[in-house]
Parts: C-alpha cells; sequence; structure tokens
C-alpha cells in the first residue's frame, strides 16, 4: 500500500513537471540538487587540500639547511658514499680527505641587475664561491637555483631563437628501448601553487618534485644504429629523412627528438690510447681518426703522411705552400700591433685544413679554437682533437655561433671557402659581432674572383672595417688581407648608405643559444660597464686582471683562489690521474673560468662550458685569456665522440635538476665525450652521486674514488674499452 502511494506521488510530481506552472518546481528541485552536489564537492576538497600541504611540507623539510662555518670535527655521521670514502686506484685515503672536504660552490639567485652576472636570457647573480679549509655547502642555495632554473625556454626576450631541448631533429636518435619507460617523466619540476585553481586542475597540473635520476631505473645499453657509426654527432648529423640529401645534410643543428639513450661504438679497427701530448702535434694514430675518404685525401695533401700506423705531419708544413712560420711572421709585419702572444691571446680559425696555423700560434702562447666545418669527405676536425688541438663542430648558415658578443681578438680564415659576402653578408656580420672593437679579421686565399674580390670590398666597407693591408706572400702565394674593426660608433654615423643598419636597442648581441643571425650592426660598446669597451691586458697579465665591468670581482678572486688550492693539493696529485696524458680537458659547469686558469701551466687546452641557463659569465672567461662556449646539456655537445681526455663537472646535475627529460642521457652523452681511459670528475650532493655511481658501473666504467661529507661529495670515475 505504501509502495502504491510513493509511486502515485512520484507520478503526480512528473506531471506536475511537465505542466507550464511547473517552472518553480523545476527550479527547486535544480536548487536542491545543486546545494547536495555543493555540500559534498566540498567534503572532498578539504581532504584533499590536506594531503596536497602534507606533501609541500615533507619536500620543504627533506633537506635541512647545514652551516656554512661549520669546522672539520663539527661535520656530521658520513651517509653510505661517505663509508666507502676511499681511492681504489691506489690514491691515499688522506688526500681524498682534501678532496671532498673542499669548499664548494654557492648558488644565490639575486634580483639585482648587473651585466657581468646578467645572462642572455636570464638575469641573476652569480654563485660565489667560499674559500676555507672545510666548508659544508647549503642545500638552500641548490634549491634556489633549481627553481629559478628549471623550466625556462631559454629565449633572449623579444629575440627569434628558441631552445631546442633536443626535438628538433628528424630523427629518434636511437634512443628507445635503452631504459625503462618509467624514468622518462620523473624529474619535472613542482609548478607553483595557485590558490584559485580546482583540486581537479590541481591534480594535473601539480608534479611532485622527484629526484635527478629515477632510482627504479634499469639501464640496459645498446650501440647506436646510425649512418655516422663511430663518429656519430647527435645534434650535428641529421639521420632523418632530410639528412639524406647530401645538400641538406649539415646544415643546421639538429637534434634528436628523443634524448640518446645509446652508446656509439668504438672504430673498426679499435681504439689504442692516443699519443700523448706534445708527441701528438706531430703524429696520431691512424686508426683512432679512421674515415672511408681519409686515405685518399692523404694522397693529395703533403701536409699529412701516412707512416706505418700512424699518421704524421711535417713540421712548419702547411695545406698551401711555403712555412706556416713564416706565414705568421709576415701578418706581424704588416700590422706590427698584432704582437702574437701578448696583444693578441685568443683567436677563432675557420675551418680546420691542417691545423699548422693552431699548432704554430700554440708556441707563441696564442690560444686558437678551430671552427669544424663538418665534412663527408674528410673529418679534419677529428683529425685536429686527436692532436690535441681546440676544436668544436658547428654549422656556420643561418644562426649564431654560441659565442658572446665582443670576445676574439682576431678571426683567421685561409683558404675556408667561405662566402662571405653571400646572404646579405649576414655571415661576415656574425664575426663583426664576435670580434673584439679593434680586434682584426685575417682573411688568405690564393684563387680571388674580381666578383667575389668586389663584393668583399663593398661589404666591409659598409661596416667600416678599416683595410690594414693587401699583400702576397712570395712563398705560399696566399694573398692576405687583413682588416680592422672600429673602435668607436662615431664612424658609423659618416656612413652615407646605412646600409646595414645599427641593430635595435633592444636586443641582445651576447644571445647566442639557438639565435638567427642578425643582418644588422651591433653598436661598438662604450660605457666602462661594458664589456668589450677596452682591449684587455697583454697576455699573461690579463689572466689575473678584474676589468672594471666586472661588478663581483670578490666572487672572481675567490673563485680563482678556490681552485688554485684545489688543484694544486687535490687535483694533481689526489685523485690517481696521470696528468701526462690529459690533454683535452672541459670544464661542463664553467663559472668565472677559475678551474681551468688553475690548470694554464699545465700542458692542457680547457674548453670552458657556460651552461645557457646559468650566468653569463662567459665573457669575463675571455677577457682574461681563456677559451669557453654556451651549451644547453639537455643536448649533446658538439664534438666528435672520444674527443676529450678528462671532464670536470661541478654541481652539473643539481642544477640541471627537472630540466632535462632524461637526465641519464647527459651520463650518456659524458660516455660519448670521454676517450676511452679518459676520466670525469663530478662534484655534487650525495643523493646525486649515488645513483650516478651506479649508472657508471653499468657503463662499465672504473670508479677510482668517492668522498663524501655532510650531503656533498665527489666521484672520480675513468671510462673502459667496454661497448655492449
Amino acid at each position: 500500500m505504501m509502495e502504491r502511494k510513493r509511486e502515485m506521488g512520484i507520478a503526480y510530481f512528473a506531471r506536475r513537471i511537465k505542466q507550464p506552472r511547473g517552472i518553480w518546481v523545476k527550479m527547486t528541485f535544480i536548487v536542491v540538487l545543486g546545494l547536495c552536489f555543493v555540500f559534498f564537492w566540498s567534503f572532498l576538497s578539504s581532504s584533499a587540500s590536506t594531503f596536497n600541504v602534507q606533501r609541500e611540507s615533507f619536500d620543504d623539510i627533506a633537506e635541512p639547511v647545514s652551516s656554512r662555518t661549520k669546522s672539520a670535527h663539527e661535520v656530521s655521521e658520513s651517509s653510505k658514499l661517505h663509508e666507502r670514502g676511499k681511492v681504489e686506484s691506489g690514491s691515499k685515503s688522506k688526500e681524498g680527505k682534501k678532496v671532498g672536504g673542499s669548499s664548494v660552490h654557492k648558488h644565490e639567485t639575486k634580483k639585482k641587475k648587473e651585466h657581468a652576472v646578467s645572462h642572455p636570457h636570464k638575469k641573476k647573480d652569480v654563485p660565489k664561491p667560499v674559500v676555507e679549509e672545510v666548508v659544508v655547502k647549503e642545500d638552500q642555495e641548490h634549491e634556489e637555483a633549481e627553481s629559478d632554473d628549471s623550466d625556462q625556454s631559454n629565449k633572449e626576450d623579444g629575440e627569434e631563437g628558441t631552445e631546442s631541448d633536443g626535438n628538433e631533429g628528424e630523427s629518434d636518435g636511437n634512443g628507445d628501448g635503452s631504459v625503462d619507460d618509467s624514468s622518462a617523466s620523473v624529474d619535472e619540476e613542482v609548478e607553483e601553487k595557485n590558490e584559485e585553481v580546482t583540486v581537479n586542475e590541481i591534480s594535473k597540473k601539480r608534479k611532485r618534485k622527484g629526484p635527478v635520476f629515477d632510482p627504479k631505473a634499469e639501464y640496459s645499453w645498446r650501440l647506436c644504429n646510425t649512418r655516422s657509426k663511430h663518429n656519430y654527432m647527435p645534434c650535428i648529423d641529421n639521420d632523418g629523412l632530410i639528412g639524406r640529401l647530401q645538400s641538406y645534410r649539415h646544415r643546421e643543428r639538429s637534434c634528436p627528438k628523443k634524448p640518446v639513450m645509446c652508446l656509439v661504438p668504438l672504430p673498426h679497427d679499435g681504439y689504442d690510447p692516443p699519443v700523448s701530448w706534445p708527441e701528438s702535434k706531430s703524429k696520431i694514430l691512424y686508426k683512432n681518426v679512421a674515415h672511408p675518404k681519409l686515405a685518399a685525401y692523404i694522397k693529395k695533401h703533403n701536409w699529412v703522411n701516412e707512416t706505418g700506423e700512424y699518421l704524421s705531419f711535417p713540421q712548419n708544413q702547411t695545406t698551401f705552400n711555403g712555412n706556416v712560420l713564416q706565414y705568421l711572421e709576415f701578418i706581424q709585419e704588416m700590422v706590427p700591433d698584432i704582437e702574437w702572444g701578448k696583444n693578441v691571446r685568443i683567436v677563432l680559425d675557420i675551418g680546420c685544413s691542417d691545423s699548422s696555423f693552431v699548432a704554430a700560434l700554440l708556441d707563441k702562447d696564442v690560444l686558437t679554437v678551430s671552427l669544424g666545418l663538418k665534412d663527408d669527405l674528410v673529418d679534419l676536425a677529428q683529425v685536429a682533437l686527436e692532436r690535441g688541438f681546440p676544436t668544436f663542430v658547428s654549422s656556420l648558415a643561418s644562426r649564431r655561433l654560441p659565442f658572446p658578443s665582443g670576445v676574439f681578438d682576431t678571426i683567421h680564415c685561409a683558404a675556408c671557402g667561405v662566402h662571405w659576402h653571400s646572404h646579405g653578408g649576414k655571415l661576415l656580420l656574425e664575426m663583426n659581432r664576435i670580434l673584439r672593437p679593434n680586434g682584426y679579421f685575417i682573411l688568405s686565399s690564393n684563387n680571388d674572383k674580381i666578383e667575389d674580390d668586389e663584393a668583399m670590398t663593398a661589404l666591409t666597407a659598409s661596416i667600416c672595417w678599416n683595410i690594414l693591408a693587401h699583400k702576397t706572400e712570395e712563398a705560399s702565394e696566399m694573398g692576405v688581407r687583413i682588416y680592422q674593426k672600429p673602435e668607436s660608433n662615431d664612424i658609423y654615423e659618416l656612413r652615407r648608405k646605412k646600409n646595414p643598419p645599427l641593430c635595435e636597442d633592444n636586443e641582445n648581441p651576447d644571445a647566442a643559444w639557438y639565435v638567427p643571425m642578425k643582418t644588422c650592426i651591433y653598436e661598438i660598446p662604450s660605457a666602462i660597464e661594458q664589456h668589450g669597451a677596452e682591449w684587455p691586458e697583454e697576455w699573461p697579465k690579463r689572466l689575473e686582471t678584474y676589468p672594471e665591468w666586472l661588478t663581483s670581482k670578490e666572487k672572481a678572486m675567490e673563485d680563482t683562489n678556490h681552485w688554485n688550492a684545489m688543484v694544486n693539493k687535490s687535483y694533481l696529485t689526489g685523485l690517481g690521474i696521470d696528468w701526462l696524458h690529459i690533454r683535452n680537458v672541459m670544464d661542463m659547469t664553467a663559472i668565472y673560468g677559475g678551474f681551468g686558469a688553475s690548470l694554464v701551466k699545465q700542458n692542457v687546452w680547457v674548453m670552458n662550458v657556460v651552461p645557457v641557463h646559468s650566468p653569463d659569465t662567459l665573457p669575463f672567461i675571455y677577457e682574461r685569456g681563456l677559451l669557453g662556449i654556451y651549451h644547453d646539456w639537455c643536448e649533446p655537445f658538439g664534438t666528435y665522440p672520444r674527443s676529450y681526455d678528462l671532464l670536470h663537472a661541478d654541481h652539473l646535475f643539481s642544477r640541471l635538476k627537472n630540466r632535462c627529460k632524461q637526465p641519464a642521457s647527459i651520463v650518456v652523452e659524458m660516455d660519448r665525450l670521454t676517450r676511452p681511459g679518459g676520466w670525469v670528475v663530478v662534484r655534487d650532493k650525495v643523493e646525486i652521486l649515488e645513483p650516478l655511481e651506479e649508472i657508471l658501473r653499468s657503463l662499465h666504467w672504473e670508479i677510482r674514488m668517492t668522498y663524501a661529507q655532510d650531503k656533498e661529495g665527489m666521484l672520480c670515475a675513468q671510462k673502459t674499452l667496454w661497448r655492449p
């Protein structure tokens, strides 16, 4: 009976709703449902918010800040890495303690705008190293650095350049299947909390900060299957469909879509330890630089000979007729102010050719870096690296070279085959950007065409380059022209035709990572707070000179003192490294170049890499007479495999935390860059070094030394010949 009444009531209510006057009943019904929904949703929302707050609080207290002024006897109990801190290759534990107990860089973030520390893409202060016998690093500093550095696109404000993050290439770089998929998404930065966003939106957008390396990942390595085989350069060798067209193969830097997680194979005939410096200047092992077309190239050129298992390079012999020393003397006779090794210290050589020019300048205390233009026929840049000469590989097409403005004392181009006047002269305008005011551009050729000669004359006149000399060197029969860049902006105003025009004031001349070349002229720096306004001191005085525009002189001096002490007391004696077999060195996180400066008296050269997401200190590195380059470590570096004898990484991974899609790919890149028998020295947090050690062990690297002290540590490892 009750059920029947209930059914009749529901039917009556339904009929009332269908009637026109039932609109008020409908609205009442909707309001009641809405109130029920709001009540139920607020209950769930409260529970979810409480959970989020708890997770944030865990993140905040995960790593308590430690005191910077602790003495050695106050250091807390060591971690797992500390317990096994020892030198495994015969180095003394006492020496190891000196390394682990040394100071490390402090990474601070400030809003103050300073030229010396303002990166082309970001504005913030430079890390301040603290030099003490035992200094404990504050974890908070790296937390600040990570929050500032992560998830940035590294674009110049208002510029067209973009950071690729490894997504611009056509091929997948053979990165599939090398590591569990679970490791691909762990390293994502925590986004800032927005109180007005609903719980559902928070769950989609917020991702908890995870470790740099996925602790659950299992690595199974395999060899890269690429056209370049043992000479594979992931962002230079385009293995995609467009790369099959020979004319487009090396037009621009183009990285694989996925991080490279495969290992580059060794040369077909194996790989032997390279010839040590300085003997490598005159001969190298042929099989270490084997290339299908190299044998045919050797037969046509007299500057390189095949002698048994070696390639030998006759002293002072060049690819053009004549003696390279006579060529250098001829240049200085034409322009005495050049003064090799004093007034001119840093030189860019376009095209590697035979590297005799670089070798001869080294004897004059001139540091020359060669731009290797990738060649399918002969890999001469790899030959230069094997000989122990500073070299990097890049295209010279439409994007800027990875250097700041106004840093090279001289740019040299001898029979390099570059058409400087083509495409509106943008290539020469790029040279004008990176050439120091009053710097020299030396152009040598023995087959000038009248049309090219006239076009080059018109172009150099339009950018107000003064031609200091134009003569033919008799022995080599090379026509040599020496141009000089203006030292002030006054001459630009005197041009009758303002073409090319001056660049806009809001365009940053130092922005260089994936930034298109501009067909305009940047004004010459004139203010004392701008780098490039004055010519540096003569070498070697410039190494310890701190210019007026450097606003953080004390930090730079502390950095220099810190690394001098570290290198002399620990690196040269306490790591078990045989420095007689170390020539090519890279500092993967150079700040003021202190590490490179401390090795000036050693028989090494150092490539100082300033990451694009870090404060821009590269102009100062050049100012003190050292070499450097911009780079994003989420991508492979522009050089051949097996290029470096030693890699140095000071807190590289903690500063890249949550930026790169696959941080383990950086370790794979370190394996690609390092020669068998070469070394890596990593200083970082213990939480990073422990999984890093396991990755290196999976690559069959030999762990020579580990040390930790109060959550900071050091790892020293040596690469073997192992390949999967």
